[in-house]
């Protein structure tokens, strides 16, 4: 019986091949828009996830203004972070624009940064050559510097720019290591990049000591067990209330964890509110299958009469309606899934993200499509399982 039914439904549905299309259009709309929306939001999430994770998990950054009596972190502050238990190392963020000079040759807007040697024993592939800051560096307010591509073609071209010296603020400095370019589809990379002139990086202590810096207002602090960052967070709370006086507002303790966690909820809101919008889409289909259905019932009164007279059974009639549906339905998601990812391709080559094929985003847009066509086509299939098959019969 249900061979027979299933049959009988592809015959009228190849039947009717314009109508029948026209008919699952809305269904396809409405899956391919689902498919492509939370494959590309999946897509993005994972990318710019990529990116924050890249800045480094188990690390928290302090940003302390200070009050009109004290501003920033001393150094006494700082000794006190790194004695901390779970503190691995720290490094200052400290940054400002310069001329540096080479052999009297002037280079304009470079950008000078102070870290400190923990920054390198984290970010280890950040030397393309040459060795990084060491403690030793830090504790002796060394003289050294890192500097990157675009300030060796501007001031060392054609000349390997390791062993040189270099000029800053009327000092002079040797350059130890060969910075490594960023990833330019970084985009936390991009926004870090400094003017065409490039950038070079001191020890925090010997930029403190050159600049006359008294205090510094951003800080990175990079924790031993990742896993405990609440309890580090609660200790660099109490220190900092103490430094500062108790003084509201005048730091701020940032996890890049919390940052994640937060942009992933408000991914989750956004891609639920996307596909709610394209579900409408679907509801669109719905009613479409429903009103194809109902007019296939009204031109079909006279089989349906024939086949009651015949001994039909109410049910088996209802099978057959429904299972029209449902066939409408799925080809319209099957044919929604195959559009949705090729346009998620195609969007995230646009877009510069790599593609995720999402199974979730596919199971749903094939439970829903099947779904619209046992709920729009019930009513129909009903219908025709109810009609009388004698007044069906005076229809012919």
């Amino acid at each position: 019986m249900l061979k027979e039914s299933f049959r009988m439904s592809i015959s009228n549905i190849l039947s009717n091949k314009m109508r029948s299309f026209l008919t699952i259009l809305g269904i396809i709309i409405g899956v391919m828009a689902i498919i492509a929306l939370i494959t590309v939001m999946e897509s993005a999430t994972g990318e710019v996830t990529a990116q924050f994770e890249s800045l480094g998990t188990g690390k928290l950054t302090i940003q302390a203004s200070g009050t009109p009596l004290k501003r920033g972190l001393s150094e006494k502050d700082l000794n006190d972070i790194a004695a901390l238990e779970n503190v691995e190392g720290y490094s200052p963020t400290l940054s400002k624009t310069l001329h540096v000079v080479h052999q009297g040759h002037v280079v304009e807007d470079v950008t000078i940064k102070g870290y400190s040697h923990d920054y390198f024993r984290r970010e280890s592939d950040s030397i393309a050559r040459g060795r990084p800051i060491l403690p030793a560096d830090s504790e002796n307010r060394s003289r050294v510097c890192l500097i990157d591509s675009d300030l060796a073609a501007a001031a060392f071209s054609g000349v390997d720019p390791i062993g040189q010296e270099i000029l800053i603020n009327g000092m002079r400095f040797s350059i130890v290591g060969l910075l490594a370019d960023p990833e330019v589809d970084d985009v936390f990379s991009q926004m870090q990049m400094m003017g065409e002139n490039g950038s070079l990086i001191i020890p925090h202590a010997t930029y403190m000591r050159v600049f006359g810096v008294k205090g510094v207002t951003s800080l990175e602090v990079y924790a031993k067990d990742p896993d405990n960052m609440s309890t580090l967070t609660e200790e660099l709370e109490t220190l900092l209330d103490a430094a500062f006086n108790y003084k509201d507002d005048s730091y701020s303790i940032i996890n890049m964890e919390s940052l994640l966690s937060v942009m992933d909820t408000m991914m989750d809101l956004m891609t639920n509110l996307l596909v709610g919008i394209a579900s409408i889409a679907l509801l669109v289909g719905g009613i479409g299958i429903m009103n194809m259905m109902l007019v296939s019932v009204t031109e079909r009164t006279s089989e349906i009469g024939l086949r009651k007279a015949l001994g039909a059974r109410p049910r088996s009639i209802q099978v057959q309606f429904l299972m029209e549906s449902v066939i409408l339905s799925l080809l319209g998601g099957a044919i929604g899934v195959a559009l949705g990812e090729v346009v998620s391709v195609i969007l995230s080559d646009v877009m510069s993200i790599a593609f995720v094929f999402s199974p979730g985003a596919v199971a749903l847009g094939v439970s829903f499509s099947l779904a619209v066509g046992v709920i729009f086509g019930w009513a129909p299939a009903r219908k025709a399982s109810n009609l009388n098959p004698i007044d069906a019969l005076r229809s012919m």
